[in-house]
């Protein structure tokens, strides 16, 4: 098939958006597809049209299905349209998922946060990560944990700087942040954590192979964000068979499940700190979530990405056959 792919992140982008479009157009060529990947849609014909977010994608999407009323139409629901746009711009995010013959959610909890009539087009995505490759363990006499993600408000990026403040001074466990800031508001911000908290060391943006070794690195991993629509990076961490330990919202929860044991309460910082501290001072408590991890691990491979892509797109062509004339 033809399929064009649109993300409203521009190439060289390190937004998730455009990750995940770079690493479904792989996996779709491999399974013998074309694919165009797009930032702007200029009215052309595909066999198949999958669009990223539905609110920023939104005029894109009405378009072609205005063009192409018999051409299959897939939309992506981003954290952002789920916990943000559907609120604040209901119409335009609610359009396109009306139009669309199906729908993609990035966890197993998407069904419960948007409107029950579009519960039958949806169809559950994990987002999948390459195993790392193992380097040398250097972690024997620290106990560093990472934040990995851009500094952004959804981010709730120095959350676990914040939780660092309150451990005790025998606690070893110091918090490194890779991610670029969005503004020059979040950069003053980090550096001013980074002056103020000896815990707390902000690396910047980093390149894929510094990650891996970052993670390597570290004992633990720690998602604080405010609103996911399933982070990528906690694909990455499982694979990694890095310990997560996650704000109990419903991106997280619908990637590691609802009895994973290393959650602490979103925005809480002291709730954070309790879980760091048990991870640091309880080899049992640590060794359960890296099991845990290890067990989730299997469920973000490309193999099961692909073939979740692959069932998507039979999805979306038996609803457009259903309501195509003659159908």
């Amino acid at each position: 098939m033809k399929i064009a792919l649109i993300t409203p992140a521009p190439p060289g982008s390190k937004a998730g958006n455009r990750a995940t479009a770079e690493r479904w157009s792989g996996l779709l060529q491999q399974a013998g597809h074309q694919v165009s990947l797009l930032t702007e849609y200029t009215d052309e014909p595909c066999d198949l049209f999958i669009a990223l977010h539905a609110w920023r994608s939104h005029e894109a999407v009405t378009r072609f299905r205005h063009l192409h009323p018999e051409t299959p139409l897939i939309v992506v629901l981003t954290g952002t349209d789920i916990y943000d746009h559907q609120y604040r711009y209901p119409e335009q995010t609610h359009n396109s998922m009306e139009v669309a013959d199906c729908l993609v959610g990035l966890h197993h909890r998407v069904g419960r946060d948007i409107p029950e009539r579009f519960a039958d087009k949806l169809v559950t995505v994990l987002q999948s990560a390459d195993k790392p490759v193992n380097g040398t363990d250097d972690r024997k006499n620290t106990f560093d944990i990472c934040v990995i993600g851009h500094l952004r408000q959804e981010k709730d990026p120095l959350r676990a700087a914040l939780a660092a403040r309150l451990l005790p001074d025998t606690s070893a466990i110091r918090v490194f942040n890779a991610g670029k800031a969005h503004t020059p508001d979040w950069e003053q911000q980090a550096l001013a954590e980074q002056e103020a908290n000896p815990r707390f060391k902000w690396l910047g943006e980093l390149d894929k192979p510094a990650i891996h070794r970052l993670m390597h690195s570290s004992r633990a991993m720690v998602i604080s964000s405010l609103m996911e629509g399933g982070a990528n990076v906690v694909s990455e961490a499982c694979r990694a068979g890095l310990p997560v330990i996650a704000s109990d919202i419903s991106g997280n929860l619908g990637l590691l499940g609802d009895n994973y044991p290393g959650y602490f309460r979103v925005g809480d910082e002291a709730d954070l700190a309790r879980v760091l501290q048990q991870a640091e001072q309880s080899s049992r408590f640590l060794g359960e979530l890296h099991n845990r991890v290890r067990e989730l691990a299997r469920l973000f491979t490309p193999e099961a990405e692909q073939a979740a892509l692959l069932a998507t797109i039979e999805k979306a062509l038996a609803g457009r056959a259903r309501l195509s004339p003659g159908a």
